[in-house]
């Protein structure tokens, strides 16, 4: 056989990376370093312009070639022209498969059309993938690798990429769509950006000079309010007369409770401590509630969102705790529950925070699950923070992560189309992706395909249970699929629990109150195959979600349902009583104090209104308004409420029940603050229509618009009313303070000797020392003054509580700051009686009360 050259394919910019011929053996396709796709007539080598949808059609007798429309899909994001190195399509022309720089060896379908391509990628190289070659039958798959010098055989099991070969598989990154769609909670969940949550961002929309920015003129010649003339005070001083137990200014404020509890976007986070004692979170506070007299206390060291919180089930280390935050470093505090002090900080291992911790079976080591991008995993040794190993998770969210209860080096990570079963080996972690076929065949009556994992649970040696988002529960041998426990729940399961004395399983879910297999919790057989149900009692919410279960040694189950409410269930007799109430997800704005009982109400961005009892710590009642709520008032006698909501439309309901009188809307902004004025007479309501509208409300009388202020320069974001209910002070976002006359709504230049009934506004020479240094980022929310007028408390945007001494007329004034909240504080309040301050968090949707003293 001779050889000669009849032709030269010239027109490339350069080398050549892949050739391939037509079936004819009549044209070439290549592929350049430059990223180009050349054809090419043979033998001359004259170039040929051909376009993309016509080289689809055409027969090639081969296709190697990694460029081109019909495969643009294999191309991992951010990769250049030298990722992918080697491609090969099958015989019948359905399955391409692909190596690259990553060490992975791919399948996609063909064609690959588009930007990231589903496809299956098998693990097994430890560096590049050189190349890949189909055998002549399509039934096994040869690749070959560069610096590994190994050659890989695996065996095809069909055709498309739903046929599995044999080795260690894993979904496409962008593979993860589940059929039907998700669930809504499931998806709301999976698309959390923690990142938006970074509490040191105002919370409102504002503009213009900030008060401790600006110039002060006119400074008074004494105090607005002085103890030490007899001249009237700016701010009404309830004499002792008038019943009135404190005259002395308020020098500590202690947190004694908090409404609160994490459960929107958390699972896992409730456990007992023992048969009395229960611990979980809410806001930047860890919280030991006593089930005895309902009595709370507190670990106050995090700095922001607590998202995970695990309890050290060793008997040696009993009541030590492990919590994970938001931010950066994501750190890991181990801490302990009876002393509140602080036994390691676990920091630098996660980037954005942590989202899932978890002890190991002697209580010395801890595994994290990051909020990153890469959901990175970390098994670390919590007594001195050293990171044992670590790797990439997966690219969408993982839920949750717990080790064996029998292994100190076995764990296991759920999420998003993902299990994953995990050996800490060394210093490198081991994962096995959860097999759905064993040797290739379908394990089960039916063929079971991958959905999003939401919960974990361990039965005896090698046996794992996962909940799935249909309600399915699977049942792991190792890490292969060993059977299908169908519709163990109605909805999606977010929560299991294995009880160590026992192995008894405890399941909760996403299902209705009245749904035909029992409850939202169930107690299953350490083999997943009889379970008894439990309902949660006429109290629970409808279309409840329990997002944590725990199970005590004497047959009692403790239930968090994403509204932020604590149940405990008595296994003898299926009876559960209510341990919390709390809001749910929404920020919380309204907040008003009863002007002569202990008691308030709060109105949420849960569409919920709630009376509570500041003695027995207590929800009184609750009322869904149908519309997120803004703000609150008391009536000056206590019989009436009123709330304005943010579609405009304000509510008047009774005092004691919350029944809703009337209602009215004639705007349909959102209303930031409503005021009754000192007499009872008027209801003035200010909004971001830049206006503030008076409401006639005398009793008998038909509730109508009396008047309005206009000509405001922003939104109206706190009222306070004159004592003799002639003259109302508007706050606006401007950072500008108004007076007006009511109702007529006249502007007012100057007030001599008027006294506010009282003082919420953060603005005014009076308060100016109020703001902060730091405050060029960051706003003061709320203020309110004491009723005896010798004190101030403040919320801001860095989620502190503050109190100062009043008139606070010096700038950067000496306070005394209070931490727990983990977001934005946006209401406080003193009660009637000086007795408590409560305050309201933004997204940590919590309300916390402190002692005055």
């Amino acid at each position: 056989m001779s050889s000669k050259r009849v032709g030269v394919c010239k027109g490339a910019s350069s080398y050549i990376t892949h050739v391939d011929w037509d079936a004819r053996g009549k044209l070439l396709q290549v592929n350049t370093g430059a990223r180009e796709q050349l054809f090419f007539e043979a033998p001359r080598g004259k170039r040929q312009t051909i376009r993309t949808t016509d080289v689809e059609k055409m027969d090639w007798a081969s296709w190697t070639c990694v460029l081109g429309g019909t495969c643009s899909g294999i191309w991992p994001p951010s990769s250049d022209v030298t990722d992918v190195n080697a491609a090969h399509l099958t015989q019948d022309k359905k399955l391409l498969a692909t190596g690259d720089d990553f060490g992975f060896v791919k399948l996609f379908n063909y064609p690959v059309k588009g930007k990231l391509a589903k496809f299956k990628k098998y693990v097994g190289h430890s560096a590049h993938v050189t190349n890949v070659r189909w055998t002549h039958d399509d039934s096994k798959l040869v690749s070959v690798g560069g610096a590994d010098t190994a050659i890989m055989v695996w065996r095809h099991g069909g055709t498309g990429t739903n046929g599995e070969a044999q080795g260690e598989s894993e979904e496409s990154d962008s593979e993860v769509e589940e059929d039907g769609g998700y669930d809504s909670d499931v998806q709301r969940e999976r698309q959390l950006d923690y990142k938006a949550k970074t509490y040191a961002n105002p919370i409102r929309e504002m503009s213009g000079i900030k008060p401790h920015q600006q110039q002060i003129t006119d400074a008074p010649e004494r105090p607005a309010v002085s103890r030490s003339y007899k001249s009237r005070p700016t701010v009404h001083r309830i004499e002792p007369s008038e019943g009135r137990r404190r005259k002395t200014a308020i020098v500590e404020l202690i947190l004694d409770h908090i409404h609160g509890y994490r459960g929107f976007d958390t699972r896992n986070n409730l456990h007992y401590l023992s048969d009395t004692e229960i611990v979980y979170h809410a806001a930047a506070a860890g919280i030991v509630h006593n089930l005895t007299n309902s009595t709370q206390t507190f670990y106050l060291e995090h700095t922001d969102d607590i998202l995970c919180l695990a309890v050290n089930r060793h008997p040696k280390l009993q009541n030590i705790i492990a919590s994970g935050q938001l931010g950066k470093d994501g750190p890991i505090h181990v801490w302990n529950a009876a002393s509140k002090q602080t036994l390691s900080i676990v920091r630098g291992h996660h980037t954005d925070g942590v989202c899932s911790v978890h002890f190991s079976c002697n209580g010395k080591l801890l595994v994290s699950v990051g909020i990153d991008a890469d959901h990175t995993v970390v098994v670390s040794k919590w007594s001195d923070g050293t990171k044992l190993a670590s790797s990439r998770g997966h690219s969408e969210r993982i839920f949750v992560a717990e080790f064996r209860p029998d292994s100190d080096s076995q764990f296991v990570t759920c999420g998003v189309k993902h299990v994953k079963f995990w050996t800490l080996a060394g210093s490198q972690l081991v994962g096995k992706r959860g097999l759905l076929k064993a040797n290739g065949q379908d394990v089960g009556d039916d063929a079971a395909k991958m959905q999003t994992m939401l919960s974990v649970a361990f039965g005896a040696v090698g046996t794992t249970f996962t909940g799935c988002m249909t309600g399915d529960v699977y049942v792991w041998s190792g890490h292969i699929l060993a059977r299908t426990v169908s519709q163990a729940h109605t909805g999606p399961i977010f929560t299991m629990h294995t009880s160590l004395k026992d192995g008894l399983v405890v399941t909760g879910a996403k299902q209705k109150t009245l749904a035909r297999d029992g409850g939202c919790v169930k107690l299953w057989d350490q083999e997943m195959k009889r379970c008894r149900a439990f309902q949660l009692g006429r109290d629970m919410p409808p279309n409840c979600i329990v997002k944590a279960a725990s199970r005590s040694s004497r047959g009692k189950i403790l239930v968090g349902t994403n509204s932020g409410d604590l149940f405990e269930v008595v296994e003898k007799g299926g009876s559960s009583q209510v341990l919390l109430c709390s809001h749910g997800e929404g920020e919380i704005w309204g907040l008003a104090m009863h002007p002569s009982k202990p008691q308030f109400v709060t109105a949420s961005e849960d569409k919920t209104v709630r009376l509570w009892d500041l003695e027995k710590m207590d929800l009184v009642r609750k009322t869904e308004v149908g519309v997120a709520a803004r703000s609150a008032a008391f009536s000056p006698d206590g019989s009436l409420i009123a709330i304005g909501l943010k579609n405009g439309e304000f509510l008047l309901m009774k005092g004691d029940s919350l029944e809703v009188v009337t209602k009215k809307r004639d705007r349909c902004s959102t209303i930031h603050d409503i005021r009754f004025s000192p007499d009872g007479q008027l209801l003035a309501m200010g909004n971001d229509d830049c206006s503030v509208d008076f409401y006639s409300v005398r009793p008998g009388a038909r509730l109508s618009r009396a008047g309005y202020c206009k000509s405001i320069p922003s939104s109206v974001l706190q009222l306070d009313w004159s004592d003799d209910s002639k003259l109302i002070k508007v706050s606006t976002g401007s950072y500008e303070t108004l007076v007006f006359a009511a109702p007529s709504g006249n502007p007012i230049s100057k007030v001599e000797n008027g006294t506010w009934a009282t003082w919420t506004s953060v603005l005014g020479r009076e308060v100016v020392g109020i703001w902060p240094r730091n405050a060029d980022k960051a706003d003061v929310n709320c203020a309110h003054v004491s009723q005896s007028a010798n004190s101030l408390v403040t919320g801001d945007d860095f989620g502190l509580v503050k109190l100062f001494d009043f008139p606070v007329q010096d700038k950067y004034a000496k306070h005394k700051q209070y931490v727990g909240h983990s977001a934005h504080v946006t209401n406080v309040r003193f009660s009637h009686d000086d007795r408590f301050v409560v305050s309201t968090g933004g997204d940590d949707c919590c309300v916390f009360v402190w002692k005055c003293h």
